[in-house]
């Protein structure tokens, strides 16, 4: 098979849907297909990791578009018609693609019935559940209390739909971690810090004073803390000189997280694609929602007790994230959330 992925990575937009794009497309190449990413020329995009991983990658040019767009359409910094025009284009260009993938908030059905009569099928990625699809698959690998509801009316009948966390776009490297890893004993001795390839809200720097206070209060003896920041945070420099002040290990745009998550007894973290390689690994999160799209799946998450939600991140302070740390040196409370997470994958 020939597949088609068009996803996007950016200051933005972030790192993930990316990442579990190249996820997808190992997958695919351990299979025998052949892939080919397009990706649009945002501002502080990771597509060169499209490279790196030896995928073919088609750079479409950054827009001059001059339309007013709003919501989601700032992902794409064109219209939804335009990138289509696009991708058909460099389909004409390939000639035989038998599926195309998608994977952006900002793309419905009215770009995918522009691309559809040039693909034997189209495979969507989506999380929201927010707009119609013209598609032959749909993929949400999120927890919901209702997901078998949410996409009713909204992709066709003939629609094959994947949803849930066992359908998890998981890099091998989490399986073979999994296969590796210690049991937890419920007590801490390793945390480990990362909201996303480039947390816009710097979330990090909150987390690294919260623990720096409870470091100097003598709550966090023997506990050792590492700091993960991605390639497109801007703020690496002051997190990195932040981290060596307080002695705290700091890491930048690693290969080996499934690795460190393994040997952590809690994260700090977003409510983003990370949530499910976390939970696959039975690892103890306090959590904290980044983007809109995250309320809903963090609110699920938390009733199901597989995660600490500590809120939206313009209300979550170093005081909020001191308090939560402080619950998790109990060690029936992390023990039951490595349960319930352990339970979404059997």
């Amino acid at each position: 098979m020939y597949i088609l992925i068009r996803v996007d990575s950016s200051t933005l937009i972030g790192s993930g849907h990316l990442m579990r794009c190249l996820t997808l497309a190992e997958r695919h190449r351990q299979n025998g297909d052949e892939v080919t990413f397009i990706c649009r020329d945002l501002a502080g995009n990771l597509s060169g990791l499209v490279q790196d991983n030896g995928f073919k990658l088609v750079v479409l040019p950054r827009s001059n578009c001059d339309k007013i767009l709003t919501g989601y359409e700032k992902w794409l910094t064109v219209s939804q018609e335009q990138d289509a025009a696009d991708v058909v284009k460099i389909i004409q260009q390939l000639g035989k693609v038998n599926r195309v993938v998608i994977d952006s908030y900002a793309i419905d059905e009215k770009w995918e019935k522009i691309v559809r009569p040039y693909t034997d099928e189209l495979f969507v990625i989506d999380d929201l559940a927010n707009r119609k699809h013209d598609c032959d698959i749909l993929l949400d690998q999120n927890f919901y209390l209702n997901k078998e509801e949410r996409y009713k009316e909204l992709v066709p009948e003939q629609c094959k739909l994947l949803l849930g966390p066992e359908h998890a776009l998981l890099r091998e490297e989490f399986y073979l971690a999994k296969e590796k890893m210690k049991p937890r004993d419920g007590k801490l001795h390793n945390i480990l810090v990362f909201y996303g390839g480039a947390d816009a809200t710097n979330e990090t720097s909150k987390a690294i004073e919260a623990l720096s206070l409870l470091k100097s209060n003598g709550e966090l003896q023997n506990v050792n803390i590492t700091v993960v920041v991605g390639g497109s945070n801007l703020r690496n420099e002051s997190i990195s000189n932040h981290c060596l002040k307080e002695d705290f290990k700091y890491l930048c745009q690693v290969n080996n997280m499934a690795e460190l998550m393994a040997e952590a007894d809690l994260m700090l973290g977003a409510g983003g694609t990370t949530t499910w390689e976390r939970c696959f690994l039975s690892l103890p999160a306090i959590v904290t929602a980044v983007a809109e799209n995250q309320f809903h799946i963090c609110d699920d998450c938390a009733t199901a007790g597989i995660i600490h939600y500590l809120g939206q991140w313009n209300k979550v302070t170093i005081y909020d994230i001191c308090e939560a740390v402080r619950k998790f040196t109990n060690s029936e409370m992390s023990i039951s959330m490595q349960k319930k997470m352990s339970q979404l994958f059997s």
